[in-house]
């Protein structure tokens, strides 16, 4: 069992925190005594951990993604099925926590990539990698999907990966619009059903 000092949590508490703010408000709509009060930890502890509000935003970009890697590789770990069915679970598990929620906030990510992409280069930078990191773990994923048979072999695991990525993102955002999974249902059923079987 890991036990964490009270440093690291209050670090954890405000990339918590940052993350549910940064969601519901985006990055320019976030005040720092907002995220402060919220967890009540002084301006001066804040600072030593992250130097500015700029480096907490990468923190929280990185800090976001974890869970979804740990799920997704939770699937692609499972050893009673197969890589395409992973696949659709993860998703299929992703909808459904999105229909909990009502379809609010989206994708941290997709959301500050508009906001910060072409205006904050550090953000864009960790937004960059955050989102690479993820595509590798869905290529990997499709990569033994193709080993295995289910998935088509004349494109390359990584473009797969970028195509559902890409394509999955823009469903976040018109599932928002919308209020409906539908668009997120698509995106799985024209891709991970459709497009990418053999």
């Amino acid at each position: 069992m890991i036990i964490l000092t009270q440093k690291q949590l209050n670090k954890e508490n405000l990339l918590n925190q940052g993350v549910l703010l940064l969601m519901q408000q985006g990055y320019h709509g976030t005040g720092l005594k907002e995220i402060l009060d919220a967890v009540n930890i002084p301006k001066g502890s804040f600072y030593n951990y992250f130097g500015s509000k700029e480096n907490f935003a990468v923190e929280v970009i990185q800090h976001y993604i974890n869970p979804y890697i740990e799920q997704l590789d939770n699937h692609l770990q499972n050893p009673y099925i197969d890589a395409h069915t992973a696949l659709r679970r993860y998703f299929n598990g992703a909808i459904a926590e999105l229909e909990k929620t009502n379809f609010k906030g989206g994708c941290l990510l997709g959301n500050l990539m508009g906001e910060l992409g072409d205006s904050n280069e550090p953000c864009r930078i960790a937004l960059q990698a955050t989102l690479n990191r993820y595509r590798n773990l869905l290529a990997t994923g499709l990569a033994r999907a193709q080993e295995e048979g289910s998935v088509r072999i004349d494109r390359t695991a990584t473009e797969l990966a970028d195509l559902l990525l890409n394509t999955w993102q823009g469903a976040l955002l018109r599932m928002k619009i919308e209020k409906s999974a539908a668009p997120l249902r698509q995106c799985c059923d024209n891709l991970l059903n459709a497009f990418f079987k053999v």
